[in-house]
């Protein structure tokens, strides 16, 4: 365990907090210490963890200042406790928006419970305390129920199932049913189909007379200074070789990728970037020449970028004309719909030559999406279940995409999205241009890119084994499942005014309790999982990004589209199902040249995963607490005495016969 965590007695789970933090605070200020040094930080002080009661939280550097009335105490009004949890609502959302609407704050005395009833504290000015006054009031009538909900129902969301009708089904007699003639028969079917199509245009690349000379040399140092940049035909010695298909050298700047786009440069100018990411240098001239390509890199790398700048150019150069198109030209799928609206935000930055994009995503307005891509538009951004909704119900017509895009491709399998990926692509034409990106490249993904891509060329950054960001510093804490929450608010009482933070849990009901938990004590947050509307999870992280809260509650299921680049942590409450996701929720920070710091809290349930989690931590060059190498050389030795158990028992069965009812002595 860190030294930095000295006072913190793992063995015991009743340490409380102390309440003099405002004093504590000061006394580090005296000292000229910081909590969170940038240089040389660490999860803790030399401060004692004792004491019992309520916090204070009125000068921690999170908590918004609200107008406050000449009344100190404020306006107090009493309610049934039975409603408290309607007043709270799920994870802190009800009394968040009754706070938003009257502008009054709202604290619940938990400790005040007389005659079954509950002491309510509004602070405030006298108007938006008696507004709030008359918004409780509205809440426990039969009229106020819905009051607060407005915001989320006018958001229309329809169902994605549709029903068709089926025609009556014949008997065969599948054992005399010739397969190969009905292979032959498809087959032949598809290639009358995508025959009347009109030829791709592909390859718009012109090299610059700077890269084509470059010796193979210098390439390679480039290479190798830029991350380690590493690129091959991936699959040349599994079915044929690829030895006469030349791989394009890298470029060094946006000029020498897009010197014949002069319209593509003055939007990259527009960004101010100072030169193009490691993937990129290399991606550009893969896809301008019209190639598969394979990107393996972690978030916050520049993949998308690397692969929207090339898709722009391709739906500019096709020959029919764009009204003539039957469907979108660009389709990306990704995994969530936080990384859809990612990648939609990132193409709206870009405007070229009139090109239209739209987002569909399960969740969102069905009707206003279908009216959008009806209405034409040249890339669709999809999260793969409500784009099989689409293409099924003959709203999307997927024939002329010509330039696809599957987004981290590793999550979207992980979530079990392969068969509607699968389904989907059965009417996107095969000669199309194909983009895989992945953080990893597990089986799965390769049986996926030998399926859809035809001799792709892969790019990875860095290497191909599992790797954490290395601008992340990486804390573990093993401590007791009943420590986790005490940590978690000493975490908050040292966060710094420009700190913020995403915490990760296993289970959307810790995400709701927590929420309501932080609300109780007037801590501004806010939280995203699978269950929150989509206006929700929206605002939550727009509140995040601009600053409105530094606080975040995050499932995994809806983290991989958060793209904020000035995350400062990344705390872990718990240990995520595999080490690949502990990897992309590292990514979270230390994002766009920054450095970040990850925390993650271990408890002996854990141990399964402490020999992968060694592997990152030694790759990374990081600290690992020596609790950490035990647990990995415990789960080791139980896992070998379990398997000779085993079998020893499978052995004693079938050595057994026909023998029951032998009873062991």
């Amino acid at each position: 365990m860190s030294d930095s965590w000295d006072n913190w007695d793992s063995r015991s789970s009743s340490r409380k907090y102390d309440r003099s933090y405002d004093h504590k605070r000061e006394n580090r200020r005296e000292r000229g210490s910081q909590f969170y040094r940038r240089s040389n930080r660490s999860f803790g002080d030399n401060n004692e963890y004792t004491g019992s009661g309520t916090q204070n939280y009125n000068n921690v550097p999170y908590r918004k200042n609200n107008e406050m009335s000449d009344s100190t105490n404020g306006l107090v009004m009493y309610i049934d406790s039975n409603n408290v949890g309607r007043l709270i609502g799920r994870g802190g959302s009800k009394i968040k928006a009754l706070q938003e609407e009257s502008g009054a704050m709202i604290k619940i005395d938990k400790q005040y419970n007389e005659n079954g009833q509950t002491a309510v504290t509004l602070t405030g000015t006298d108007d938006t305390q008696q507004r709030a006054k008359s918004l409780i009031e509205e809440l426990f009538t039969e009229r106020g129920n819905t009051h607060l909900n407005e915001r989320s129902n006018k958001y229309e969301n329809e169902s994605a199932q549709q029903t068709t009708s089926q025609p009556e089904k014949q008997e065969i007699d599948w054992t005399t049913f010739d397969w190969g003639k009905a292979n032959e028969e498809y087959e032949e079917r598809q290639k009358q189909r995508w025959a009347a199509l009109p030829p791709i245009i592909k390859d718009f690349y012109k090299e610059d007379p700077t890269i084509a000379n470059m010796s193979k040399s210098v390439v390679a140092n480039f290479r190798k200074t830029n991350n380690n940049i590493e690129v091959r035909h991936v699959f040349e010695n599994e079915g044929g070789s690829n030895e006469n298909m030349k791989i394009p050298n890298p470029v060094q700047t946006f000029e020498q990728a897009f010197h014949a786009f002069p319209d593509i440069l003055r939007e990259i100018r527009k960004q101010n970037f100072e030169k193009p990411s490691p993937i990129q240098c290399q991606a550009w001239p893969i896809l301008l020449s019209g190639q598969d390509l394979i990107g393996i890199a972690q978030t916050g790398t520049g993949k998308t970028l690397a692969f929207l700048l090339p898709a722009l150019i391709h739906i500019d150069g096709q020959i029919t004309p764009r009204e003539e198109r039957s469907g979108p030209n660009v389709l990306v799928m990704a995994p969530t719909r936080e990384l859809a609206l990612q990648i939609e935000k990132e193409v709206g930055k870009y405007s070229y030559h009139g090109i239209k994009a739209v987002c569909v995503y399960g969740g969102g307005n069905r009707k206003a999406q279908i009216d959008t891509v009806t209405k034409g538009v040249q890339i669709v951004i999809a999260t793969p279940g409500r784009l099989n909704d689409l293409v099924q119900a003959n709203v999307l017509d997927v024939s002329a995409v010509t330039y696809l895009i599957l987004d981290e491709a590793d999550r979207m399998l992980d979530m079990g999205f392969e068969p509607q990926i699968r389904k989907t692509l059965l009417g996107v034409r095969p000669d199309r241009q194909t983009v895989m990106t992945s953080a990893t490249w597990p089986q799965g993904v390769r049986r996926l890119a030998q399926s859809y891509m035809k001799n792709p060329i892969q790019v990875f950054v860095g290497s191909l084994d599992l790797a954490a960001v290395h601008s992340v510093t990486q804390r573990i804490y093993m401590i007791n499942e009943d420590e986790k929450t005490d940590m978690m608010h000493q975490f908050f009482q040292e966060m710094g005014p420009h700190d913020k933070v995403i915490i990760f849990f296993g289970k959307k009901s810790k995400v709701d309790d927590i929420s309501s938990d932080l609300a109780l004590m007037n801590v501004d947050c806010q939280s995203i999982h699978g269950d929150r509307d989509q206006v929700d999870r929206e605002q939550a992280l727009e509140d995040l990004k601009t600053g409105a809260v530094q606080i975040l509650l995050a499932t995994d299921v809806a983290s991989r589209g958060i793209d904020i680049e000035d995350i400062t942590h990344v705390l872990n409450y718990d240990f995520p199902r595999d080490i690949e996701e502990y990897v992309h929720r590292v990514g979270r920070t230390g994002r766009a040249g920054r450095t970040g710091e990850s925390i993650t809290f271990m408890t002996r349930h854990d141990w399964h995963h402490a020999k992968a989690l060694i592997d990152i931590l030694e790759e990374a060059n990081q600290e690992v607490p020596e609790e950490v190498y035990k647990m990995a050389e415990r789960y080791d030795a139980w896992k070998k005495k379990k398997e000779q158990e085993d079998s020893y028992a499978r052995g004693n069965r079938n050595s057994g016969g026909g023998r029951r009812g032998f009873r062991r002595m």
